[in-house]
């Protein structure tokens, strides 16, 4: 009886003589990472296929801390097979981020490589003897003189990887910072430190993208920067030598000092994606509501509707351009810790949408919210309406949970 029970587990014989076309077309219109997880256990035959990447694009999972995934469009929760991978502080593409005092780890959940870092406290300087220069206020209070930098922020408690790019085997770039300031860092995946200009001015760094061999950045006043890179001429060692401003970004800063009675005071956000050769700015503004509060109370802002507007970056005349549509094929998933934009009407599932979730810094509160749970959401560019695309998909928002990330599973 085992034996007759041990038969019917395997596979028909035939299954395995499925040609690669053809296997590569099963792939292509597989959505989900699970679904193509699943094929690729069949057999060595189909999994040597699903290995030789004839498979496109799929949709990202949905990462929670606590190690719950969920494999789009599914809402039942995704598990890979022996280990958790809970814990992670960031996502990188295809990896989670494991931050410790001797250093940081990568993990691909779906390779299972591993990708070592240099721990913060170790930082080479550019220059090798950079300081600190503080001045006092008429209070004897120190302040930066005349503007923050590394250096007066590289001794903070609450110093954190805010976001982290795999841009190429040999290079790793890293946004690292203390609520609205930040700083760029580069080094070699394998390395003993970082690399940092130490004086140049830290900034409140949005995002930062690697778009067709270059490494970007996006301040909160909207200006596209590109980072030069170039390697140490005794080491070898990767270094930032200059950063240039490519677009003066012209937003309407009235708009987040000026709100309105009726859509409250907006709180904003910005991400970078790359879209069918486009590199794209996403304006995410959160409509928060403030309360009354007893004279002399603290002002709480409380999180309501959000708007996006979407902007391509025009690099041949220095300039955002609004965008009404990304078309029916897109989806985006912006997000702090990784951001994609997705390939979608082969799936027959609707395009033109952007997919979000409440990805909050951890040492970072602009708002609170009403609700003890939330789930992620999609905004539709041509309707501006907001749905619930998967509704039994939610978790609480407690310090931890705010970490929540697309991870994507062809890098």
């Amino acid at each position: 009886m085992a034996a007759e029970n041990k038969l019917h587990s395997q596979p028909p014989p035939w299954w395995s003589a499925l040609p690669l076309d053809l296997a590569g077309l099963v792939l292509s219109l597989l959505p989900a990472y699970a679904d193509r997880a699943r094929f690729a256990a069949v057999c060595l035959q189909w999994r040597a296929a699903a290995r030789q990447k004839l498979q496109t694009t799929t949709l990202p999972l949905l990462a929670l801390p606590d190690g719950t995934f969920y494999s789009l469009p599914y809402d039942k929760p995704f598990c890979f097979p022996g280990c958790g991978f809970a814990g992670y502080k960031s996502v990188c593409g295809s990896w989670l981020v494991f931050p410790r005092d001797d250093g940081c780890f990568l993990v691909n959940p779906f390779s299972r490589a591993v990708v070592t870092l240099p721990p913060l406290s170790s930082v080479r300087l550019r220059p090798p003897n950079a300081v600190a220069k503080w001045s006092l206020d008429e209070h004897g209070s120190k302040f930066a003189d005349p503007y923050n930098t590394w250096m007066h922020i590289k001794k903070s408690k609450k110093l954190h990887v805010i976001k982290l790019i795999l841009c190429s085997s040999n290079l790793v770039a890293a946004l690292v910072g203390v609520e609205h300031t930040s700083q760029i860092l580069i080094c070699q995946p394998g390395a003993l430190s970082w690399s940092v200009r130490a004086c140049d001015e830290c900034k409140d760094f949005e995002d930062m993208a690697f778009y067709q061999g270059k490494l970007y950045a996006l301040d909160d006043d909207e200006n596209l920067l590109v980072v030069n890179i170039s390697n140490d001429q005794s080491t070898g060692n990767p270094q930032v030598s200059r950063i240039g401003r490519v677009i003066e970004g012209k937003a309407d800063f009235r708009l987040y000092h000026v709100g309105t009675e009726e859509n409250g005071l907006p709180v904003k956000k910005l991400y970078l994606v790359e879209s069918r050769g486009m590199l794209l700015m996403v304006r995410r503004n959160i409509w928060c509501q403030v309360p009354e509060v007893r004279p002399g109370g603290p002002r709480k802002f409380i999180a309501g509707r959000s708007e996006f507007e979407v902007f391509e970056a025009d690099f041949e005349h220095s300039q955002w351009i609004k965008v009404s549509t990304m078309g029916d094929d897109q989806v985006l998933f912006p997000g702090r810790r990784c951001s994609r934009a997705v390939a979608v009407s082969r799936y027959g599932l609707l395009g033109n949408r952007i997919f979000f979730l409440d990805d909050d810094d951890e040492y970072r509160v602009d708002y609170h919210y009403a609700e003890e749970n939330t789930s992620c959401s999609a905004y539709d560019m041509q309707l501006g309406d907001i749905s619930s695309p998967h509704p039994i998909i939610s978790w609480k928002r407690h310090k931890e949970m705010r970490l929540a990330a697309w991870l994507f599973p062809q890098d």
